[in-house]
């Protein structure tokens, strides 16, 4: 309250756990608002926005309750609508009007609002939701207006929530209740975290929050996803019928540097080649042990800022580069043959038993495996349609449930699975669909190939020696 009404603040933003009341909170002050106890100023418009009608409808629910909570003689200068529109006047002070409205840019234009309550943000449909927006920020600014935005996480950093989160403009005050990443879903302080209102009996109790996350966990897929996303207030995608691991799933490929399997047997090397602004990836799998490496690169022109600002992923890219996981080289574009000679002396003299990449990159593969001296490695050419990218992609998720893919904590491979996602043909086979991914797959493709020809050649049949038999 103190941060969302402090001097010069313009839009407050709040991302919180469900059922901490933050949608009762809003509707509380947008009650102040109406009679006039917050912002004196005649003909006080409020709105409640939200994705839909049904949605908005709750913080007026909120609304109408404090109001019949008021003395009798008080709650005569309401007057209360219920039919198609839903709104609240006031004859007190100035008069006020509080209205609903849904996620379409078009029933605001014209309106001159003093305060809008734009609930659970991070749900809204992205281009209606955007427009809804701007409609409502551009009206704020006719009467000195503010506006609170408020939910939970959004499912990934792209989301224009996660956005006003992670680069708030300037008069913008942000309040963000989310635990550190990669955390067990049961971690007791981290869901307090997340649920401030849980030790003051609001919302879920400690207890409930706890015994919710055993059983996420037992359940494990979309039920777990989904608690990280609304009870811990984490950026998880919740729908999981596309995605192609969860972030739990590949948390678990995950181990310490002390625990990571030596380099032992023969190496693959995937290779995902991307153009301009796309990010180039190999990756390193040793089948016989699971080890498993990834590295990024990027082109020198724009720098990792700019391109982290024009991805919404603020300053990851600067962080994965000082992890070591993210390099820059060339100016427009990544140096093919360059980046697969480096990929290789980080192999400290081994030579790859075979590299793989996508077959419609051939010419390009072809001039960098000569130049990179790499003519001698086999050469294997994948597909990412149904036919090679469906086997590929359950290959790799079998070999990450059995246990058989071990990496050190990335950022690069763990932003890279919570962003891909993937098609689903009726008989259940799933394919990477880049044009549908949040953001950067480019790893996760590497990934897929490596790995899975990993696979294909330890559980390829061996043939035994040939012996002379005297007749």
């Amino acid at each position: 309250m103190r941060g969302a009404f402090a001097k010069d603040i313009e839009t407050a933003c709040l991302s919180i756990g469900r059922g901490n009341a933050k949608t009762a909170l809003s509707a509380g002050i947008g009650l102040g608002h109406l009679v006039g106890e917050i912002a004196p100023q005649p003909k006080r418009e409020i709105i409640f926005a939200a994705r839909n009608r049904d949605q908005a409808k709750t913080a007026f629910g909120f609304l109408v309750g404090f109001i019949e909570g008021l003395p009798e003689d008080e709650q005569k200068q309401f007057t209360i609508r219920r039919g198609s529109r839903l709104e609240v006047e006031t004859s007190a002070a100035g008069s006020g009007l509080a209205r609903v409205i849904a996620a379409d840019g078009k029933s605001i234009l014209g309106g001159a609002p003093t305060l809008a309550i734009l609930d659970e943000r991070a749900a809204w449909e992205r281009e209606k939701g955007d427009a809804l927006e701007n409609a409502i920020l551009s009206g704020l600014g006719k009467r000195d207006g503010r506006a609170l935005i408020i939910s939970t996480s959004a499912p990934d950093d792209a989301n224009t929530f996660s956005r006003w989160l992670d680069e708030p403009p300037t008069g913008t005050y942000v309040q963000e209740h989310r635990p550190d990443a990669g955390l067990p879903p049961d971690d007791f302080d981290s869901l307090l975290v997340a649920n401030p209102g849980a030790i003051e009996g609001i919302g879920p109790s400690a207890d409930w929050l706890v015994a919710q996350a055993m059983r996420a966990i037992a359940r494990g897929g979309s039920a777990l996803s989904s608690f990280r996303n609304l009870n811990r207030n984490e950026r998880v995608a919740n729908d999981n019928r596309s995605v192609l691991l969860t972030v739990d799933e590949w948390l678990a490929c995950e181990v310490s540097p002390d625990d990571l399997p030596e380099r032992d047997g023969p190496v693959v090397l995937g290779i995902d080649l991307g153009g301009s602004r796309s990010m180039s990836a190999a990756a390193l799998y040793w089948p016989d042990t699971g080890r498993l490496e990834c590295v990024g690169a990027f082109p020198c022109k724009p720098n990792l800022a700019d391109r982290g600002q024009a991805d919404g992923v603020s300053g990851r890219y600067i962080e994965m580069a000082d992890r070591g996981e993210l390099v820059t080289m060339g100016d427009a574009t990544v140096p093919v043959a360059r980046f697969m000679a480096d990929i290789v002396t980080k192999l400290d003299g081994q030579s790859p038993a075979a590299i793989v990449g996508d077959r419609f990159r051939h010419a390009e593969f072809l001039e960098a495996l000569h130049a990179a001296g790499l003519d001698r490695v086999p050469f294997i050419w994948r597909g990412f349609g149904w036919k090679d990218g469906s086997e590929d992609c359950e290959r790799l998720r079998r070999a990450v449930f059995e246990g058989e893919v071990k990496t050190v904590p990335s950022l690069l491979l763990r932003s890279a699975f919570s962003d891909a996602i993937t098609l689903v043909d009726p008989a259940g086979n799933h394919k990477l669909a880049a044009g549908r991914s949040t953001g950067r797959i480019d790893p996760v493709a590497a990934t897929v190939l490596a790995v899975a020809q990993g696979v294909r050649m330890r559980r390829a049949p061996t043939q035994s020696k040939g012996s002379l038999v005297w007749g």
